[in-house]
């Protein structure tokens, strides 16, 4: 590929594709540099949903857009993009992120040392639209022209860009092609955020124009808001399957399993990703097991919304955020709960315990604390008794973004796994240094016409490559391998990403989350709470 994409492609007209990506102008995997492929060439988007969406940024399309049928409409929209942008500007409409953002536009350097540091942009084969200032540049450009007015002297001294319709139909999009993981923040030497620049382009599209992908929004914030859980389960569903968890439980573990409901002044609220419950149900019963047999004092909560961690707003939109959030803290402080404790979910953990603490003051600011820390102090406080040798085979973690890079949460996991993983190694980079899995900001819902090919190839194909790289000694199907993903979204995309590339069935790659392998190495469990299956 020989990208010579330029700043003033984004507003080329209607209908002319900027980038075309072929396997072999993407990063060579390890297994293809081994057997000479390029990788597999993902499906096109039909000729009816080009017609039909904008689909002109590259080869995929992830927000299903419309076309406009008139140049009204086209000039209506653009309107509405502009007045969007005006408000992201002013302390009243965007009070929780003005300062950040003015940083992060008025002061970039252009030195592109977050470049390598992106590994969408590595993976592409360094495509120039997947470039973090890329998509910061042309919002900078639509800054100085249409925010701060410098007119011509400010076209030549910060680049000019046409607005048009097309124009801002690619920014959309593009914005949806960052996991916003912030790898590219942590590297920058002055601190700019490109990550919060791609988040403030989708709350602009999200708030005044109401575009978002279906799976946040639709399928996800507003279904929550409206049912109490994304996955549209109400409280008595979420309870019934509880309910068969922890019989199964019972039976696999040998112990008496039975998770407690709306207990009042509980030391501990737990909070699940819902997900799990349908997904992953070992997750959410590694937990019930484990905190009874430690003698916790925890409860879960069947109130709307408080028996589903998620919370897709962090992605996409500030007062959707806002809702689930203050839903959250209030069904904590009705149960006069000690804390609250956020099970294995990355993106919740930012949602409720960073940027909620702009709403979440007075007596809604309840305590919380991350599950990792409080399963480091049971297993290091050794609470329970643990056999590490039930637990030797090959393991590798993943450190999910929000916990780790956002939050400084790097050691409890490994404390734990050093203890209870002989054969524990770790991937590289790793720590606030990882990957992203190729899933965050949503990207491991999102699963629209061929956007799952773009996420398993180009988004999640750094990870790919550190998991087979971390077992590149043990490969062989006949030894089973397991990465610890301690967080809903990751197992999601780490699934589909594992299964895309065939890994279970050429070199059988599980994964997982960090409470099971707990619970798997517990003396008093029947032994083989994990199986060695595919799911």
């Amino acid at each position: 590929m020989k990208d010579k994409t330029r700043l003033s492609d984004l507003s080329r007209p209607s209908g002319e594709q900027l980038l075309h990506l072929d396997p072999e102008d993407l990063q060579p995997l390890p297994m293809s540099r081994d057997d000479g492929s390029s990788g597999r060439a993902w499906a096109p988007l039909s000729q009816q949903v080009r017609d039909r969406y904008e689909c002109d940024l590259d080869d995929t399309c992830a927000l299903s857009l419309p076309r406009p049928k008139t140049p009204e409409q086209e000039r209506e929209l653009v309107g509405q993009f502009l007045a969007g942008l005006e408000k992201l500007f002013t302390r009243e409409n965007n009070w929780t992120f003005l300062q950040p953002l003015l940083l992060t536009v008025e002061h970039c350097a252009r030195c592109q040392t977050c470049s390598d540091a992106c590994h969408v942009y590595e993976s592409s084969g360094r495509a120039e639209i997947y470039r973090p200032t890329y998509r910061s540049e042309v919002f900078r450009r639509l800054y100085y022209k249409h925010v701060k007015g410098g007119g011509l002297l400010s076209a030549w001294q910060h680049g000019a860009i046409d607005l048009t319709w097309s124009m801002v139909a690619r920014l959309a999009e593009l914005a949806y092609r960052c996991n916003l993981c912030r790898r590219c923040a942590q590297t920058c030497p002055i601190g700019a955020d490109n990550g919060l620049v791609t988040h403030e382009i989708r709350k602009l599209f999200s708030q005044e124009m109401g575009i978002a992908p279906k799976e946040l929004h639709e399928s996800g914030s507003m279904l929550q808001l409206k049912s109490g859980s994304s996955t549209g389960m109400n409280a008595r569903a979420v309870r019934d399957n509880v309910q068969f968890i922890d019989e199964e439980m019972s039976e696999k573990t040998g112990l008496a399993v039975e998770t407690p409901w709306d207990v009042e002044g509980a030391d501990i609220l737990l909070i699940h990703n819902a997900g799990e419950v349908l997904a992953w149900p070992e997750n959410p019963g590694a937990f019930a097991v484990l905190l009874n047999a430690a003698g916790v004092s925890w409860t879960l909560s069947s109130e709307l919304a408080a028996y589903d961690a998620v919370n897709y707003g962090v992605w996409y939109d500030d007062a959707q955020l806002a809702r689930v959030a203050l839903m959250h803290a209030q069904v904590a402080k009705k149960l006069k709960v000690g804390k609250i404790v956020m099970g294995e979910c990355g993106h919740a953990h930012k949602a409720l315990f960073v940027i909620a603490d702009r709403i979440l003051t007075g007596d809604l600011n309840i305590p919380r604390e991350s599950c990792l820390t409080l399963l480091r102090d049971i297993v290091v406080g050794g609470r329970v008794k643990l056999d590490p040798s039930r637990n030797d085979f090959p393991v590798t973690l993943h450190d999910p973004c929000n916990m780790v890079r956002l939050m400084g949460i790097v050691e409890p996991q490994r404390e734990i796994l050093r203890r209870i993983c002989p054969q524990f190694r770790e991937m590289h980079p790793h720590g606030v240094d990882n990957y992203c899995c190729g899933g965050g900001s949503g990207f491991a819902i999102m699963s629209g016409h061929n956007f799952q090919d773009w996420r398993a190839q180009v988004s999640g194909r750094k990870k790919i490559e550190q998991i087979l790289n971390a077992f590149a000694e043990c490969l062989d199907p006949s030894r089973p391998k397991y990465v610890c993903a301690p967080c809903s979204n990751c197992k999601g995309q780490i699934r589909d990403a594992l299964n895309y590339h065939d890994l279970w069935e050429k070199h059988r790659i599980l994964y997982g989350g960090l409470v099971e392998l707990i619970v798997n190495a517990m003396e008093d469990v029947t032994p083989g709470f994990i199986e060695w299956e595919w799911r």
